[in-house]
């Protein structure tokens, strides 16, 4: 793929993998998103927030917002719904769907990404969809967001893009999951579009490679930057939430970043510079993490999954 010389300066290095992701997730997103404008009708919000923000300030289009998925807008995590559909629909067998949710939750109990270890989870998951055709892979995911994914959304979460929406201002999903998944779970959200995980593919077929390398960590942040020049949003107007400290670079760009369901380091992270701080967690899960938890919402989902890649490559 050639650079699309989106990047403006940046403060921090990042590697040429991740800065290619970002670029990828930035172009195949803008690309979805400009193919559906004009033929789709926003869907209305379901739930309220706890309190009704601040922020954004209606009018001002130069400022968007980005949202992280798993454990932010959904309960769980978007590839291991997805990784049952296709175990479901017979695309690999239960000792691989078990590798998938223990390697998940491996990441999750240690905190940190072993690079040898997401190697080995992207390498699965590419060697499962390779050969198959991306709309294939689209058709499918449009019946596990029926399936699995519909019932998982933070109100919470949902009002605040809302928020966004209402004010006249662009609202993205920055994931590591599928950039197709993402697609349709924006689309089903009303928001603007969606930037993930790149994988190649040649006359429709993946061929089991990464653009790059998963949209994750730095690289959302890549992504984000490229949006924003390409978009010309200001990001010192824009906003960011996420539940992970991993998505930190990408709180950190923006001028409003929020905590939402944060996991412990991202508390203390939040707490120390006075972001804002959201849960929509039940009182007991989030007890656990030490904050407060707002009433009313719906419970974490249990189970986990492997942070898996399975994304075109924008011919």
């Amino acid at each position: 793929m050639a650079a699309l010389g989106w990047l403006t300066p940046r403060k921090r290095s990042a590697t040429a993998r991740s800065v290619l992701a970002g670029e990828a997730a930035a172009e195949a997103g803008l690309k979805s998103t400009q193919e559906a404008r004009g033929a789709q009708d926003k869907t209305s919000a379901t739930g309220t927030a706890d309190q009704a923000p601040d922020f954004p300030v209606p009018g001002d289009d130069r400022a968007a917002a980005f949202f992280d998925l798993d454990n932010t807008v959904m309960q769980g995590a978007a590839i291991f719904h997805l990784g049952r559909g296709l175990y479901k629909r017979k695309f690999f067998q239960r000792r691989e769907l078990a590798r998938f949710a223990w390697q998940q939750t491996w990441f999750r109990l240690a905190g940190v990404e072993d690079p040898a270890h997401m190697q080995d989870a992207r390498e699965s998951a590419l060697s499962i969809v390779k050969g198959h055709r991306v709309s294939e892979l689209m058709s499918i995911g449009e019946e596990v967001y029926d399936e699995y994914m519909a019932d998982r959304i933070w109100p919470g979460t949902r009002a605040l893009a809302q928020a966004h929406l209402d004010a006249g201002q662009q609202v993205w999903l920055v994931t590591a999951a599928p950039v197709e998944t993402a697609t349709i779970i924006a689309r089903r959200l009303g928001l603007t579009g969606a930037l993930g995980t790149v994988a190649e593919s040649v006359d429709g077929v993946y061929t089991g490679r990464l653009v790059g390398e998963p949209l994750h960590g730095p690289a959302k942040a890549e992504a984000v930057r490229a949006l924003a020049a390409a978009e010309g949003f200001d990001l010192d107007r824009c906003a960011a939430y996420s539940d992970s400290h991993n998505d930190i670079p990408m709180l950190s760009l923006v001028g409003h970043p929020y905590a939402i369901n944060p996991d412990a380091k991202l508390r203390k992270h939040a707490r120390k510079l006075d972001w804002r701080l959201r849960d929509y967690r039940t009182g007991r899960k989030a007890a656990k993490v030490g904050i407060p938890a707002a009433a009313g919402v719906g419970a974490l989902a249990g189970g986990t999954a492997a942070a898996v890649a399975l994304h075109r490559r924008r011919r």
